[in-house]
C-alpha cells in the first residue's frame, strides 16, 4: 500500500501561568516554585504532541497584554491558562482577548491535601489554585471568551487521590488532540468533484457554511480536472497501482449475487489508471479530503470515470485523504475528523436491523477506510452499481471487531452544522457478499430504540465509522468549534 500520507497538523498551544506580583516580595521562593510547576505543565503538554508557545508566568495586566500579543502573533489554536496561585481576573483576561482562541483553564493542585495545622500562608498560596478559577470563569463568560476548566492534580498521587491525577491529565491530552483536529480542519482543503446525488435533500449544504463554521476550504472541481490527469497517467504509475492493488486486496471470484462479475485484468488496469489520476488530482490541488459523484449518461466518459473511482478512493482514504461518495460533503468532514483522531473513518450508512442477535448492519458501496478493515479487503466485480450508472470494481470488508464510534454531521433548520455520535462495538460474524463494506454494530440501545433516538436528531443518512471509543475527544472538538453535539446510546 502507498504509505505517503497528508501532513499532520500539530496543535499550536499557547501557555501562560498566573500569579499575583504582590506575593513575590512577601513570600520568598513562591514565584520560583510556581515557575517550576508551570514548566512541568508545559513539558507534559509538549509530550502530547503540541507545538508550544510559552508566555511564562504572567503576574500583572501589562504582562497579560504582552502574552496576548504573543499568542495572536503565533496564531495559536488553544490557550492554556495554568493557575499557579491566586491572581486577579483583570490580569488574566488581556492574555486571551487578542487571539480569541478557546481557553483551557488548568486548576491543578500540586498535592492531594494539606497538613492543615502545619501549613503556613506561603505553602497555602502554592496550593490555592482553585481560589480564582470561579472569578476567571465569570470574567471570561461576561467577555464572551470560549473557555473550559480541567480540575485535578498536577503530580501523581496514591490511594483515592490517584484518580484525580489520571483523569485530569487524560482530559488535558484529549483537549490537545481536539485542538490538533481543530487546526487540521482550519487548514483543510476538501475537493468537491461533480455534484450531490440528485434528490438526497439531507446531504445538501452550502460551501460557505463549511468555510464559516469549520474554517475548511472547499475546492470545487470539474470532472475535466480528473479526466486530464487520468489520460496523463504514465505506464509506470499504472503498473505501480496494479502492484498496490494485488498487495492490498484479495480478488474475489463471482459470488452468489446475480450482479457479481469476474474481476478482469482490463477492469483492474482501468481502475489503476483512474487511481493514478486521483493521486495526481489530490497532489495538484493539495487535497485533505474529497467528496464526489457524477451521474453520467449513456456510457459517456464521465459515467465510465465515475464508475471506476471506488478502488483509488479507498486507497486515498487509507492514506488520510477521506473520500465520500454521492457528493456528501458533511460526511466527508466527519470522516476527516475521525481520521485525524487516529480512528479511521469509513463511509457508512444504516443497512438493516438484526432483531435476533440485536445488532445493526452498517456499510456502503463505494470507498471504505481499508486501513481499519478486519483482514484483507476484497475487490469484487459488479455488473451494476445499484441506484447508479456504470459498472466495475467495488470494495468489500468488515471493520475490525472491538469498540467503534460512528460520527455524523448534519445541519439544523437554522443553518448550523451539528455533530451526532454514538459508541458501540463491532461484532464478528458473516457479512453480505455484495461488493459493499458492511459490519455488525451493536450500540448501547436495542436496534429499534437506537434507530428511533438517532433519527430524532434529523441526521444525514451517512456517517463516518471509526475504531475505538472517541466521544470524549469529539465532545471537546465540538466545544472548540462551537458546534452542537448529540450523543445517542
Amino acid at each position: 500500500m502507498t504509505t505517503t500520507r497528508v501532513t499532520r497538523h500539530r496543535a499550536r498551544v499557547g501557555v501562560f501561568g498566573i500569579g499575583l506580583a504582590a506575593y513575590w516580595p512577601q513570600f520568598a521562593g513562591l514565584r520560583d516554585l510556581l515557575v517550576g510547576y508551570q514548566q512541568e505543565v508545559e513539558r507534559r503538554i509538549a509530550a502530547f504532541g503540541a507545538e508550544m508557545v510559552s508566555a511564562g508566568l504572567v503576574d500583572s495586566a501589562p504582562a497579560a497584554q504582552a502574552a496576548g500579543d504573543l499568542f495572536a502573533a503565533h496564531n495559536v489554536d488553544l490557550i492554556v491558562c495554568y493557575v499557579g496561585t491566586y491572581a486577579t481576573s483583570s490580569q488574566v483576561l488581556p492574555a486571551v482577548q487578542r487571539r480569541r482562541a478557546p481557553v483551557l483553564v488548568l486548576n491543578l493542585q500540586p498535592v492531594p491535601s494539606m497538613d492543615y495545622p502545619n501549613t503556613d500562608t506561603g505553602a497555602w498560596l502554592a496550593n490555592c489554585c482553585a481560589c480564582c478559577v470561579p472569578e476567571i470563569a465569570n470574567a471570561f463568560a461576561r467577555s464572551r471568551i470560549h473557555f473550559n476548566v480541567v480540575s485535578g492534580l498536577l503530580f501523581p498521587a496514591e490511594g483515592n487521590a490517584a484518580q484525580y491525577y489520571t483523569r485530569g491529565w487524560r482530559e488535558i491530552e484529549e483537549w490537545v488532540q481536539a485542538a490538533g483536529v481543530l487546526r487540521a480542519l482550519s487548514y483543510a482543503r476538501v475537493g468537491f468533484l461533480g455534484h450531490t446525488y440528485p434528490g438526497m435533500l439531507d446531504m445538501y449544504s452550502d460551501f460557505t457554511m463549511h468555510h464559516a463554521q469549520l474554517g475548511t476550504h472547499v475546492e470545487v472541481l470539474e470532472m475535466d480536472d480528473l479526466h486530464v490527469r487520468v489520460k496523463a497517467a504514465t505506464a509506470y504509475e499504472i503498473a505501480a497501482k496494479m502492484d498496490e492493488f494485488h498487495s492490498v486486496f484479495e480478488i474475489a471470484a463471482p459470488g452468489k449475487d446475480k450482479i457479481s462479475q469476474p474481476v478482469t485484468e482490463e477492469a483492474l488496469r482501468w481502475s489503476a489508471t483512474v487511481a493514478a489520476g486521483l493521486d495526481n488530482l489530490a497532489r495538484d490541488f493539495a487535497l485533505d479530503g474529497l467528496t464526489y459523484y457524477y451521474r453520467g449518461l449513456g456510457g459517456n466518459e464521465n459515467e465510465e470515470l465515475g464508475a471506476a473511482l471506488i478502488v483509488g478512493n479507498s486507497l486515498l482514504t487509507a492514506r488520510g485523504i477521506p473520500a465520500a461518495g454521492q457528493g456528501d460533503l458533511k460526511t466527508c468532514m466527519a470522516m476527516l475528523i475521525l481520521d485525524r483522531l487516529g480512528a479511521g473513518g469509513s463511509y457508512t450508512e444504516f443497512y438493516a436491523m438484526d432483531f435476533d442477535e440485536e445488532f445493526i448492519l452498517m456499510g456502503h458501496d463505494g470507498p471504505g477506510h481499508i486501513a481499519i478493515s478486519a483482514g484483507r479487503p476484497v475487490l469484487r466485480g459488479l455488473g451494476i452499481f445499484h441506484g447508479k450508472r456504470g459498472f466495475g470494481l467495488s470494495v468489500e470488508f468488515n471493520v475490525k471487531t472491538g469498540p467503534i464510534t460512528i460520527l455524523g454531521m448534519t445541519q439544523t433548520a437554522e443553518g448550523r452544522l451539528k455533530l451526532l455520535a454514538a459508541e458501540g462495538e463491532s461484532l464478528p460474524g458473516s457479512r453480505l457478499e455484495i461488493g459493499n463494506t458492511n459490519s455488525r454494530l451493536r450500540f448501547g440501545l436495542d436496534p429499534a430504540a437506537f434507530m428511533d433516538r438517532w433519527c430524532e436528531h434529523g441526521p444525514t443518512h451517512h456517517v463516518a465509522l471509526g475504531v475505538g471509543h472517541q466521544i470524549g475527544k469529539i465532545r471537546k472538538l465540538a466545544r472548540l468549534l462551537g458546534l452542537e453535539l448529540a450523543v445517542v446510546g
